[in-house]
Order: C-alpha cells, then structure tokens, then sequence
C-alpha cells in the first residue's frame, strides 16, 4: 500500500506534517518503538509508530530520524498523546531527511493502525500473487513471436507497472517499452554490475543502484544449438548473454512474481535465439571470405565471393563499398596451466563480443549490425566491416543534412570502439580476462584485404603490448617509431632503461630533486630552454643546472640527437 492511502481512512486518526512529495512511498509493514537506535529491527519499508518516549531534549530528535531514514523506512505516525503537539525539532529533522511524519491523534491506539496496514499489505500481496499467476499464462500465451521482445515488456508496464528493458553485455539497449529510453551510459554501469556480480558467482537477481535508483538485472541466458551448458565455464557465455533490467527492488518480492520474471526472460532469450540463427549466415559468409583471403587466394575469386555475399553483407546498397578489417582476441589468464580440453575458447567468446562492439552504441534494436560479418579462427575473431560509399549509401531515406554531416567519416577507429564498452567488459573480464582489439585501414577493393588483415593483426599484436583489460590500436599507429617499443624483449628493456634512468632516480630519491621531470619537459618541448623553462616555471638557469646534472650522471650529450633519442626511448619503455 501507499502512504497516502492512510490519510483516506478518517479512523486512523492520521495528520500530515511534512514529507508531502513522498507519499506514493510503498508500505511493506509496521512497527511500533521507542528505542533511541531502533535499525536493528529495521528492513526498509515501515511505517515506524513512536510514542516519542525516547526524546529527551531537542538534540536527540536528528539522530534518530537519520536512522531512520538510512534504514530506508517509508514514513514515521508520532504520537500526540505524550506530548501534546509534535515537537518542531522533529518536524525540521524529517524535512531534512526527506521523511513523511504523521501526527497520531491521542485517541487513536497504534495497535488500530497496525491492524489496518497489516490488512491492507497481506491483502495486496495475496491479490498480487493471483494476478501474477494469471498474468505469467498471458506473457507465456502472447510471447514474442514476430512481436520483438517489446510485446512482453510492454505486458510488463501495464500489468505490472514494472519499467524494463533488455540490454546487451555492453549496456547497449536492444528493447524497452513505449518510448522510454535507458541513458547509454546507465545501461553502461548497470551491464557492469551484472558482470561484475555473474563473474564473481553470485546468484540471480542481482541488485544495482545507478544515479540514485535501483534496478533488478536477470541474465538472459543463451538456449540456442551455441548455448553453453549449465554446468560450463561461465565466461564462455558471461560476455555474451543479454540481461533484463528491472527499475525495481527485487528483494522482497514473492516467489511467484520472481518466477515470472524468470518466464520473461526464457521468451526473451527464444527471441534472441531467432535472431542468432539469422547472424550465422553472415558468419559463415566471412568465414569463407576470410578463409580465401588467409590462403592467398586470387583477388578475383575473393572479389566473386563478396558479390555473392553482398545481398546479405549489403543490403539496399547499390555500390561496392570500402572494407575495413578489425581483428580480436580474447584471452584468459590461467588457461594454460590447464590441459587444452579444459581451457575457455577465446575465439567464440572474441566473435560475440566483436559483433557487439562493432554496433553503434547509440543505435537501439537487435538488428543494427546486419552489415557485420564476423568469423573466428582459433583463437581470434575476424570481422569484415562494409563502409558505404557515396552520399546515398551514407545517409538513409529521409535522413536530415545534419545526420549525413555527422557520418561524413564511416571509417572506424580503433580508440571510438572501445570508449562506451570499456567499462562493462571490464567487469566481465575480471582480474583474469583481457581483451585486445587492432583496427586496419579502410580498403577500396579485395585486392587489399589480405594486407589489411595482417595490418589489424599486428595492431591487436600493439595493443597486446599495453598494460589495460581492454585495449585497442589502430592502423595509425603502426607508421611511428613507438611500434617498435613492445616488440623489445623485456630484459633488454630493462637493461636499458636501468643504464639511462637509475641514476637519474637515485638522484631524485637522494636529493628530493626533479631530474626526470625535467628531462621529459625538455624533450617534449624539442630542447628548447625558454618553452621548457617557462612550463617548469624555472629561470633559465636552473633549468641549465638540471641539464647539466642530468648530462654529467649518465655520460650522455643532450645537444646530440642520438642522446636525445635514446632518453625518449628510455622514458617510453619504462
């Protein structure tokens, strides 16, 4: 019941002294106390009847309503019968903390308004558990066939009034429904706390409190011909599995409306696994494009294949497009201390995942990566990304000039990809999972994607070599003299950058000096004294005498180029 229907009923003898804009508030029970610290007895959701006795002094009234409100009750009756009128210092403590207070009439016992919110809520939720019974044959008679899973989230907000939507393993939002949206970067946090809580073992459903609200999130597990078996490794599947968010509070929830939402996502997941069956065939489309480009096959048979794949990679695109290659590979720590029969496969894991951070994270629906081909050989997967060419390809019927302004560049970018995921994936891969990403650059015809494969391969190979989770590197990167950095076996990286740098360090330590963060001003502002001495805030000087110090503890010359490089290099590799 809500706290507002106690000031319908005239026999509860109830006044309201504040808390006007927090009377849809749910009551789930009563409880009556004059203990100074009552939250031992507390759950959430009370209605808290005091008869004031435990007031001593004005002082005491803000302690005690803080309890309160951090114990999450719905609202405090205070009896007149003690003190006549309820004290003021109590009042402006509940305005503070945003808690309703009542004034019980001295004529009204608590025990008369125990029994009616008793009544009230053990009536409510008999009824609830018919409705729920009643309402789980309609879900299950109305499911999604055709329909989409807004059909039963629809059911969901009018039956229910419970607001849901299903989202993908990154929080992008695949349905919800009416109108309502979920924030991207909500549905981000809420994906992380359900990876985070599936990696760690919890049990279903997990609770999530984003921006001041919280949500109940069910996995959706994957029951198609790939689903992985129940008694598998669970990060087989935790980074791929759709998830239900519920802007509810599922903890006191009765068993029956848990099994239904657990119904819900059983015909959520029958629907995922229809429009699975639709991705396999663009799969196998890249894996045979992919197994032509890796085996030097010529450019015309590759170029033949990509026209009999194009009404599936292409549709409604009436020109042959630039390519782009992105290549990932996800790999667990720990596996190889396992036999091969027992290690997680990467490969699947990459394919799934690919496909999803491939999608527009601020396009909604299921459907938006029908251009996407994503094979996976051995532990990587291998994604074929179509870029539309031309002013008909890039914008969509009725698309306005703004739009087709903020797609002008359809080339993807290995940093783009990841920002929106990072977080989540983050989550989902834990301390012992890591995902590296490496992005080629965009090609004009078949003849190129064989060199734009080994071109995303050694990316991903860069970003293997930076520390992260989750990392990515594009085809950019591969034109500097910092792509030979990682490639440096470790022991001559350290050796070095110990000969070059310790004694700088031990200097520092000895004297409280800056000789390292002088050195990189210097070489970052190309030697100049006077751009390096004004961003250290220095005289010329002193900068001289730190160059100098620097100089005479390594032997090296700052006036030649050669010592220059290696410096830089030293503080790149350290």
């Amino acid at each position: 019941m809500r706290l507002r229907a106690l000031l319908d009923t005239d026999a509860l003898g109830l006044r309201l002294l504040g808390g006007e804009d927090e009377l849809d508030r749910s009551v789930r029970g009563v409880m009556t106390t004059d203990l100074r610290d009552p939250s031992r007895y507390l759950s959430g959701g009370e209605l808290v009847l005091t008869g004031l006795a435990w007031r001593r002094d004005a002082a005491d009234s803000e302690p005690f309503v803080r309890i309160l409100a951090g114990a999450g009750v719905a609202g405090l009756a205070a009896g007149e019968a003690e003190l006549g009128d309820i004290p003021g210092d109590l009042v402006e403590a509940c305005a503070r903390h945003r808690l309703p207070l009542f004034a019980v009439h001295e004529t009204v016992a608590f025990a008369t308004i125990t029994e009616h919110v008793v009544r009230q809520v053990s009536g409510e939720r008999a009824g609830d558990l018919a409705a729920v019974v009643d309402r789980h044959r309609r879900l299950m008679t109305s499911g999604p066939a055709g329909g989409g899973p807004e059909v039963v989230l629809d059911l969901l907000g009018s039956d229910l009034d419970l607001h849901a939507w299903v989202l993908s393993p990154t929080g992008r939002q695949i349905a919800g429904a009416g109108e309502t949206s979920l924030p991207g970067p909500v549905g981000a946090a809420l994906a992380g706390h359900h990876l985070a809580a599936t990696r760690s073992g919890r049990r279903a459903p997990h609770r999530a409190t984003v921006e001041g609200t919280t949500y109940s999130l069910f996995p959706i597990r994957n029951t198609g011909r790939g689903a992985v078996p129940a008694s598998g490794d669970v990060r087989e599947s935790v980074l791929s599995d759709w998830l239900l968010a519920v802007e509810a509070d599922a903890g006191d929830w009765p068993p029956a409306r848990l099994d239904l939402l657990q119904g819900v996502t059983q015909l959520i997941a029958v629907e995922r696994d229809r429009r699975d069956a639709a991705r396999t065939v663009r799969r196998r489309l890249a894996q045979e494009v992919l197994e032509l480009v890796q085996t030097g096959a010529q450019p015309a048979e590759i170029a033949a294949r990509l026209r009999v794949a194009a009404p599936v990679l292409l549709p409604g695109l009436g020109t042959a497009p630039h390519w782009q290659v992105v290549v990932a590979r996800v790999e667990w720590g720990g596996a190889e201390d396992r036999s091969a029969a027992s290690a997680v496969p990467g490969g699947p894991v990459a394919q799934a995942l690919l496909e999803e951070i491939l999608v527009d994270p601020a396009v909604t629906g299921p459907d938006t990566a029908d251009r996407i081909a994503v094979a996976h050989s051995g532990e990587e997967a291998v994604a074929l990304v179509p870029l539309p060419t031309g002013p008909a390809a890039d914008r969509g019927a009725g698309a306005d000039d703004a739009h087709a302004e903020a797609h002008e560049d359809p080339t993807l970018h290995a940093d783009v990809l990841l920002a929106a995921v990072r977080e989540p994936l983050s989550a989902g891969l834990a301390d012992d999972g890591r995902l590296t990403l490496g992005v080629s650059a965009a090609v004009h015809s078949p003849e190129g994607l064989r060199g734009a494969l080994e071109e995303a391969r050694h990316a991903r190979r860069v970003a293997a070599a930076r520390p992260g989770r989750v990392c990515a590197a594009g085809h950019h990167e591969l034109a500097s003299h910092v792509l030979l950095l990682p490639f440096v076996p470790d022991d001559v990286r350290r050796a070095f950058t110990a000969r070059l740098l310790d004694p700088l360090r031990d200097y520092d330590r000895r004297h409280r000096a800056e000789l390292i963060p002088t050195l990189e001003a210097f070489l970052d502002c190309d030697g100049s004294w006077t751009r390096c001495a004004a961003r250290l805030h220095l005289h010329v000087n002193t900068l001289r005498y730190r160059v100098g110090r620097i100089e005479q503890l390594t032997g090296r010359d700052l006036s030649r180029l050669e010592d220059k490089l290696d410096f830089f290099l030293a503080l790149r590799m350290s």
